[in-house]
């Protein structure tokens, strides 16, 4: 990975660097939201006790689920659970499921404003297009929602979006023009890849420079990026080798059950800027921090491609972001209430820790777990000054030229 130190003028054929800028337009220094080292390693009697045990989880998994649940109870929205609560089938629903009539109120979105917006996307949404809708409405673990959840606002105010969009790009973003959900430049099309590879979101947006571009966007929340994948075709391998992207095109690493997904979507947002789609583009990855298996596979991926001084100006970069820069992004951009309500709901696993702290030790030194965390009540600070370690390694930087459910890929369906 490159590191975030790296920039150069704009219309050069070298890289810029892809982060939050050190001092964001009206920014005031301080503190920021807090996030653990590492994901708490939460005990198998705390998640039944929630509802929130699943024997096959991940790490991470396990304790977004139960972050999940925590935040359902605290909405008093009921789940799939507590309605089977006394049944026979007591148990065989996850606390993250909300009941049905929830689930068609749009109680899975932070606002009724997302939930219209879902609505409209669903109504509207491109011939072809997979939304799955059980887990948009249904399924607060998922990421389906969570992209609503993160970008709806932005969709719905391009001012907004606008100065989040420049803080997170600086040197490649004017403003923002549309935002799309589940978008492909084409479906099914032989002169793409001939199945239903689609992005999250597109972001049409004008460059400094007054060119049209386009930002594809891939989300990710709970995921273990252990497939399912996409079944292999001809058209890969010849796209591979057409986008000039990867040191090796026929590469098995990129078509492992971790990457294939990203392989995928990076050569779609190739082709679009190579079939006039779009005269330029940029592929982001936006994951938790704490997922160490999504940033994982972000890092394997870029050591896949070719390095950007070798790269054809018109290449389309790849950049890995957290969850975290977006939500502080939102946050410095003048959404604090947004930004507070995003990470309370998807990042605070400080209030998973000091839940199973409490239960584990029976204290009263640990806050209770229907309060917010210390970390959560604080104000909410401007993006980080600096990047921890870890951080840095999801930073990318990219060319001036150039559904999920939780755990799985979205497929390329036939």
């Amino acid at each position: 990975m490159i590191t975030p130190s790296t920039t150069v003028q704009p219309g050069t054929d070298d890289a810029v660097t892809i982060h939050p800028p050190e001092t964001p337009p009206g920014s005031s220094s301080g503190s920021t939201f807090r996030q653990l080292t590492r994901t708490p390693l939460v005990p198998e009697a705390v998640l039944k006790h929630h509802g929130a045990f699943c024997a096959i989880d991940t790490r991470f998994r396990s304790a977004a689920r139960l972050l999940q649940c925590l935040w359902l109870k605290d909405q008093d929205i009921p789940t799939a659970s507590s309605a089977r609560r006394g049944s026979i089938n007591a148990g065989s629903a996850f606390g993250s499921i909300l009941d049905a009539r929830a689930a068609r109120a749009g109680r899975n979105f932070l606002s009724p404003a997302i939930h219209r917006l879902s609505l409209q996307e669903l109504l509207l949404r491109e011939d072809d297009a997979a939304i799955d809708e059980e887990r948009l409405f249904g399924n607060a673990l998922s990421s389906v929602p969570l992209t609503f959840n993160l970008f709806g606002p932005l969709a719905i105010d391009h001012a907004l979006a606008t100065d989040v969009f420049r803080r997170l790009l600086p040197d490649v973003i004017h403003s923002v023009e549309r935002i799309i959900f589940e978008h492909s430049p084409g479906r099914r099309e032989d002169r793409f890849l001939t199945d239903r590879t689609a992005f999250d979101l597109a972001v049409r947006v004008t460059t400094p420079e007054g060119e049209a571009a386009t930002v594809f966007i891939e989300v990710k929340y709970s995921e273990s990026m252990e497939g399912p994948a996409a079944r292999m075709r001809d058209r890969y391998n010849e796209a591979s080798r057409q986008v000039r992207l990867y040191r090796d095109p026929d590469s098995a690493i990129l078509r492992s059950l971790a990457l294939e997904q990203l392989w995928r979507e990076h050569m779609l947002a190739q082709l679009a800027v190579d079939h006039g789609v779009t005269p330029r583009a940029f592929f982001l990855v936006i994951g938790p921090r704490l997922n160490r298996r999504v940033q994982a596979a972000c890092q394997v991926y870029d050591a896949e491609l070719v390095d950007a001084d070798q790269r054809d100006p018109d290449r389309v970069a790849f950049a890995p972001l957290t969850l975290e820069t977006v939500i502080e992004a939102i946050a410095a951009a003048g959404a604090p209430d947004l930004a507070q309500a995003l990470w309370a709901r998807y990042c605070d696993l400080d209030r998973v820790y000091r839940l199973s702290m409490q239960e584990l030790a029976g204290g009263d030194n640990c806050s209770s777990p229907s309060e917010p965390s210390i970390a959560s009540r604080r104000a909410l600070p401007p993006p980080r000054r600096s990047l921890s370690p870890s951080s840095r390694r999801c930073t990318n930087r990219v060319p001036t030229r150039a559904k999920r459910t939780s755990g799985t890929t979205k497929q390329a369906v036939a």
